[in-house]
C-alpha cells in the first residue's frame, strides 16, 4: 500500500511540493488540510470521536471531520470526499475562513496545517468508519465551550483552536448565521 502523501504549502497556502503524511506530521511541515464543522437546526454541533488505533489523538473528541486534500484535489471536494468516507454524510457545505497552526501531539509528532474550514448543516445521523471514528454526538455549543475548559485533553489540540474561530465567524457573518439559523449568532 502506498503512502498517504500531504501537500506542502507556505505560509500563503501556495504549493511547495508533496511529503509522506507520516514524515510531515514527524518534520512538523506546514501542509494543507480541511476541516468540517456540521450544526443541526438546534445549533448543536456534530462531534466525532477519533478512532483509538489514529496514528495521534487516537480517542479524542474532534469536530465533525477533518483530513487533508490530495494532489490536485479542490479543499471543497476534499471537504465532501472525506465526510462521507468518514462519516458516511453528504450535505452542503461553505466554506467559511482558514487559519494556520501548529500543535505538539502525542508519539512524538508535530501537527502544523494551513486549514481550510468549511461548515454546513445536517440532520440525522452519521454511518461511522470504524477505522475513523468510534462514536459521536450531537453538542450544544455553550456546553461544549464549558467542556473544552474543564476537560481540554479530551479534545484534539486543532479541534479546541479552532473552536474559538467558529464562534468568532458566527458573530461577525450574517449571512452565515442566515443559512445555519445557529443559535451562536447574538
Amino acid at each position: 500500500m502506498e503512502e498517504e502523501v500531504v501537500v506542502l504549502v507556505n505560509e500563503s497556502d501556495e504549493e511547495l511540493g508533496v511529503m509522506g503524511k507520516m514524515q510531515a506530521h514527524q518534520e512538523g511541515k506546514l501542509h494543507r488540510a480541511i476541516s468540517i464543522f456540521l450544526f443541526n437546526d438546534l445549533g448543536q454541533l456534530l462531534l466525532q470521536q477519533r478512532a483509538f488505533s489514529k496514528y495521534h489523538s487516537g480517542g479524542l473528541w474532534s469536530n465533525t471531520c477533518c483530513s487533508h486534500p490530495r494532489v490536485g484535489e479542490s479543499n471543497a471536494d476534499a471537504a465532501r470526499r472525506r465526510l462521507f468516507e468518514e462519516m458516511g454524510i453528504q450535505c452542503e457545505m461553505e466554506y467559511v475562513f482558514h487559519f494556520t497552526y501548529k500543535a505538539v501531539l502525542d508519539k512524538g509528532l508535530t501537527e502544523h496545517e494551513f486549514d481550510h474550514v468549511f461548515m454546513g448543516k445536517f440532520e440525522g445521523e452519521p454511518v461511522l468508519n470504524p477505522e475513523e471514528a468510534v462514536s459521536w454526538k450531537w453538542m450544544d455549543v455553550e456546553a461544549l465551550v464549558k467542556d473544552v475548559y474543564e476537560h481540554a485533553e479530551n479534545y484534539t489540540a486543532w479541534f479546541i483552536i479552532a473552536l474559538e474561530r467558529v464562534i468568532l465567524a458566527f458573530r461577525t457573518n450574517p449571512t452565515l448565521c442566515a443559512v445555519l439559523r445557529s443559535n451562536l449568532c447574538g
